[in-house]
């Protein structure tokens, strides 16, 4: 990915590069950030830096984008880069090594660069149970590619995805991570150090990738994903920092939340028990990715319900939007709601982690209730 497509994340990408031209770079770098801030594509963008041939020879603030280092490095095809990633055991006694993927790996770049793993695992599965793991096989093999010399580039670069899927099998990595061949340059991405074996984790430096800026998310998917403005910045104020779930979200933007919400709380205050059954089993139907969506859309009306009860006005959002707010506040106080979004915040916790969701939308419902049930005022059709 080239450094210029990159999201947002100004400001780092000046860090990296002035690591460079001052000769601070460390030979072992953790990037850490949620999914979605942009620490893959990052990478991929900074080894393609560290390749490009103008960038050496003229020290240049991103690579040139036109040699043929930096073409190849787009093309993922650049033959001192590697990558190493989580693999799945598609068969019995089968030892899979990164490369056994590569194919599915370029594919997977250049169709979602701000993917996840679960993206990943799905892409490349083929039983609904795989979970993807990076093998003692294939720290072998980093093992002996970082041994050779390299083929074009005065650096050796690995970008290592997700290493807290290692394991143990981490262990076998600690020297060279420490003591790196000469010119070689490992890049660790990952959500979160506290994951990691404490001791690859010491050998490296940190580098924190932040959740990106409702604004950028809004420019990118307008700019990029063709979203209409409107939609790009209510998209953006849901996305939690991440430009993946951001993408998500718009598909589905056309969605009518808000009636959904109006069903929910009316059948909570009004309509009782027979109407509750019959709006969880409707949401049960939408499937995961949207049923949180739709947590998420709830605790975004909540935020702007508490933000008019301080200040007396609402962040920019519709007017629909805004008017629903001003209603909120005859159910609930602060306090109530507050209580409301940490309940929402749980449910989509344990929704995350694969939870039924009837069981789930049935209790969430039922502590909804009885936070606000005495202060039933109801919204209007």
């Amino acid at each position: 990915m080239d450094w210029r497509t990159i999201i947002g994340q100004v400001s780092l990408k000046k860090q990296l590069t002035e690591l460079v031209k001052q000769n601070r770079l460390s030979h072992a770098l953790l990037l850490v950030g949620k999914e979605g801030a942009g620490a893959l594509p990052l990478a991929n963008a900074f080894a393609q830096y560290l390749v490009c041939e103008q960038a050496i020879s003229s020290s240049l603030d991103e690579p040139c984008g036109r040699c043929p280092a930096c073409k190849k490095s787009m093309e993922l095809v650049h033959p001192d880069i590697h990558f190493s990633y989580p693999t799945v055991t598609r068969k019995a006694g089968e030892k899979p090594v990164a490369t056994d993927f590569i194919k599915e790996w370029r594919d997977f770049l250049g169709q979602h660069p701000y993917g996840n793993l679960f993206d990943w695992i799905e892409l490349i599965k083929e039983k609904d149970n795989s979970q993807g793991k990076i093998t003692a096989e294939e720290c072998n093999d980093i093992i002996r590619k970082l041994s050779l010399k390299s083929f074009e580039s005065p650096w050796k670069i690995l970008i290592l995805w997700h290493p807290e899927l290692m394991g143990n099998e981490g262990n076998k990595l600690l020297k060279l991570i420490e003591e790196p061949p000469p010119q070689t340059i490992l890049l660790l991405i990952s959500e979160s150090e506290t994951n990691l074996l404490p001791t690859i984790v010491s050998r490296c430096q940190l580098i924190k990738v932040p959740p990106l800026e409702n604004a950028v998310i809004e420019k990118a998917l307008i700019e990029r994903n063709k979203t209409a403005p409107e939609q790009a910045h209510q998209i953006a104020a849901l996305a939690e920092g991440s430009y993946r779930e951001a993408l998500l979200l718009s598909q589905h933007a056309e969605e009518d939340w808000q009636e959904l919400v109006r069903n929910w709380l009316n059948a909570i205050l009004k309509t009782g028990p027979v109407a509750q059954t019959k709006w969880v089993e409707d949401i049960a139907k939408l499937g995961r990715e949207k049923q949180k969506q739709f947590l998420r859309y709830y605790n975004h009306l909540l935020e702007q319900a508490v933000h008019v009860q301080i200040s007396g006005d609402a962040l920019p959002i519709s007017e629909k939007e805004k008017d629903f707010a001003l209603r909120f506040n005859r159910i609930a106080d602060l306090a109530k709601q507050e209580a409301m979004m940490k309940e929402v915040d749980s449910a989509i916790y344990h929704l995350e982690r694969n939870a039924n969701a009837k069981i789930l939308f049935h209790a969430l419902t039922i502590k909804l209730y009885h936070i606000i049930q005495d202060n039933i005022v109801l919204l209007p059709e």
